[in-house]
């Protein structure tokens, strides 16, 4: 008897082995889960900017903060939609 756990034996759309290539929707969640993530990394690398910003000219209201981490949503917003827009293509 076959061991379905066993990835030698699986024969679901997920996995070709003649190709070596994966398909269905494991590429779809691969693309929608790496967007996100880089989404995130913008976003977070706004908000550090502004910190520190912030913090070396000593600003009492963090306006730097607030500046660029609107700016780096709207950015990842752009960046996410468009790579949406061209791979659906």
């Amino acid at each position: 008897m076959e061991n379905p756990s066993n990835p030698e034996n699986r024969s679901g759309p997920e996995h070709n082995k003649s190709t070596g290539k994966i398909s269905g929707r494991s590429q779809d969640y691969m693309k929608y889960s790496g967007m996100a993530i880089q989404m995130g990394a913008i976003i977070l690398i706004g908000a550090w900017a502004g910190k520190k910003l912030d913090a070396r000219f000593e600003t009492e209201t963090p306006w730097f903060t607030v500046g660029l981490s609107l700016f780096s949503i709207f950015a990842a917003l752009y960046v996410a939609l468009k790579d949406l827009f061209n791979k659906s293509k």
